[in-house]
């Protein structure tokens, strides 16, 4: 009896009442007993083994698995099929998962876009060789980003089409998917600045209203591409004759016109998977 009444929970050494039926508790909540559940999971490490990644990793992956769900929900059916069990379902989880990960489906779209804008640029970082030397050959290397030139640009053209009709009446995504500081204007005009500095551009244009025609017109025309309005040759031919009349020395070149795997050099093509 006496050691009874010394019972501590085994986890945090919090003392434990005697109960007056049935077997002596050995954990004082249930907290302490799923941390002992996820230790007998997970041994404890050795002496002067160095800590684990936080479990925040794991954590992010799962969102991701969700995210991806509802590209692809987004992608084949927009967005208004996109319910948190449709979600839940594609991304092979519980809908207690999804909710516990996200509390609101609103909440999970908007995280959904900011992740794919983040795979977009890491992605496009990789495949495109900065070099301020060459402009005119970067900025068609920028331009190729809003077409369809692969499957993942193509599949994320779908997602942020599916997108940006819902952002037309929700303002929280639309910030999200047009940046008010216009971060991709920008790129573009500094790269234009870069030839205006070396003297490879035609006189007197104005790279601030060139940058915003061109990525303009390449989302649309690579919007084009994906509704079969236009052919991807089609549209090469339009942003190789806008190149050629900022650039008209470098874009003259053999390679003017020409769609992927007719320039002199090989096409940059991106991972086969989708985002």
């Amino acid at each position: 009896m006496r050691d009874e009444k010394k019972r501590t929970c085994r986890v945090c050494g919090a003392g434990l009442a005697r109960p007056s039926r049935g077997r002596p508790a050995v954990y004082c909540s249930r907290s302490c007993q799923a941390r002992a559940y996820r230790r007998r999971r997970q041994p404890l490490p050795e002496p002067g083994t160095p800590p684990a990644s936080p479990p925040r990793d794991v954590r992010a992956r799962q969102r991701r698995r969700i995210a991806e769900a509802v590209w692809r929900i987004a992608a084949g059916q927009g967005l208004d099929a996109a319910s948190m069990r449709r979600i839940a379902v594609e991304a092979g989880v519980s809908l207690r998962v999804v909710q516990y990960h996200f509390e609101s489906k609103h909440a999970l779209l908007v995280d959904a876009l900011r992740l794919l804008h983040e795979e977009n640029e890491r992605l496009a970082r990789a495949r495109i060789p900065y070099d301020m030397t060459d402009p005119c050959a970067l900025l068609r290397a920028v331009l190729d980003e809003f077409l369809p030139l692969d499957e993942q640009r193509a599949f994320a053209l779908r997602v942020f089409t599916a997108y940006y009709a819902r952002s037309l009446t929700d303002p929280e995504l639309a910030a999200v998917f047009l940046a008010a500081e216009q971060p991709l204007e920008h790129l573009v005009a500094d790269i234009i600045g870069a030839g205006q500095a070396a003297g490879s551009t035609a006189p007197g244009i104005d790279r601030a209203h060139e940058a915003d025609l061109l990525v303009s017109g390449a989302v649309g025309l690579g919007l084009d591409v994906v509704h079969e309005r236009r052919s991807l040759a089609g549209v090469r031919t339009v942003l190789e004759y806008h190149l050629a009349r900022i650039f008209p020395a470098e874009a003259t070149g053999p390679g003017r016109g020409h769609v992927p795997g007719h320039r002199p050099s090989p096409p940059r093509q991106g991972p086969g998977t989708g985002p």
